[in-house]
């Protein structure tokens, strides 16, 4: 009998799976809607108020997603004043929604890759899994890699779709 050879364990390829980016942290929405007068506009006292005794210890370690949903005037300084306090609690805070979040988060993780351990490795971005990976993480990869890396390749080892290969010089 013949002995199966699993050519794909003994080949060079390195899988690298965007999945194991995501950030673990909760994800949660502050709306400022919640502190305007008469859902119309944000008046600074009563703001400023409801910064000094609002209890952020809720967001500790969690990601927000800073919005206001309602057509109203909320003046910049606002969310700056927001993000002081947030600055204190939360893993990461972004203005935007939480697709916007997620963005920063998958930024945040890519940005902190070290590319030498693929330095002139065939990597092959692993394409299908169990949690849904957005489009924008893949493009990152991508800039991420491609200065250093010999080929990229997107799937499962075993079915890749080449996507680049270093030209010879």
């Amino acid at each position: 009998m013949e002995e199966f050879i699993n050519r794909v364990a003994q080949s060079a390829l390195t899988t690298l799976n965007l999945e194991e980016f995501i950030h673990p942290g909760e994800r949660v929405v502050y709306d400022i809607k919640e502190n305007l007068f008469h859902g119309l506009m944000l008046r600074e006292k009563d703001f400023r108020e409801f910064i000094k005794t609002h209890d952020w210890s809720q967001y500790d370690g969690k990601n927000v997603a800073i919005i206001c949903s309602a057509d109203a005037i909320v003046p910049t300084w606002a969310y700056m004043l927001l993000a002081t306090k947030l600055q204190k609690h939360a893993h990461r805070y972004v203005f935007g929604n939480l697709e916007a979040l997620e963005q920063e988060l998958f930024h945040e993780a890519i940005a902190a890759i070290d590319v030498e351990q693929y330095h002139d490795a065939k990597v092959v971005v692993k394409g299908c899994g169990e949690k849904p990976v957005p489009t924008y993480a893949y493009v990152a990869i991508m800039q991420k890699l491609l200065p250093v890396v010999s080929s990229v390749m997107y799937g499962e080892p075993c079915s890749t779709v080449p996507l680049y290969k270093r030209p010879k010089v």
